[in-house]
């Protein structure tokens, strides 16, 4: 089986090590394991690798945030894979820092880079992987927040997270999302 595991953030230094670029190190954490090195390509880096009998195609979309569903569509293309097969991995604000849940459809949460891939696939019934950020803004600084940096004390529990939500993603694509929802969902 294939899948598309696109990791969401986006580009550029400034960015870097910001909450909103969680799926970033999580996708980053499946290649390192995998000794797969990314390539910039047509709308992203892009690695590719085996898990077993499963292959995958991380993605990580150049396109910034608000415009993932062009690079998720057209890699969807290019792969020949159905929605079943994508899995997008995500910062969400409404989890507490470290939280995961695998979901297989659902709202957007108000997440930008969600929307756009509902608007340009026509579909909520894609599977994420919600990595939560916290919420510890105040009112109207939402915006900052995400693009702010890990405290010290998020960035040494990150590691560990990371490590499980990569587990997730190789669980998603070993034994589908029922079992590793059931797994995991809860730790």
């Amino acid at each position: 089986m294939k899948y598309l595991i696109t990791g969401l953030g986006n580009i550029g230094e400034e960015y870097w090590g910001t909450r909103h670029n969680i799926g970033f190190r999580v996708v980053n954490e499946l290649a390192i394991v995998a000794e797969a090195p990314f390539c910039e390509e047509r709308y992203g880096a892009v690695a590719r690798f085996r898990i077993k009998n499963a292959e995958l195609t991380a993605l990580k979309p150049n396109t910034y945030m608000n415009l993932s569903g062009n690079a998720v569509r057209y890699w969807l293309q290019k792969e020949a894979l159905t929605i079943e097969q994508l899995l997008v991995v995500v910062d969400d604000l409404a989890l507490p820092f470290g939280s995961l849940r695998l979901k297989t459809k659902g709202s957007n949460g108000g997440h930008n880079g969600l929307r756009n891939i509902e608007e340009t696939l026509g579909t909520t019934a894609y599977s994420r992987l919600r990595f939560g950020i916290g919420n510890n803004f105040e009112t109207g600084k939402q915006y900052d927040y995400v693009l702010s940096k890990f405290t010290l004390e998020e960035e040494e529990a990150l590691p560990e997270r990371v490590k499980l939500a990569a587990e997730m993603v190789r669980s998603f694509c070993l034994s589908g999302a029922e079992i590793t929802m059931n797994q995991y969902n809860h730790r």
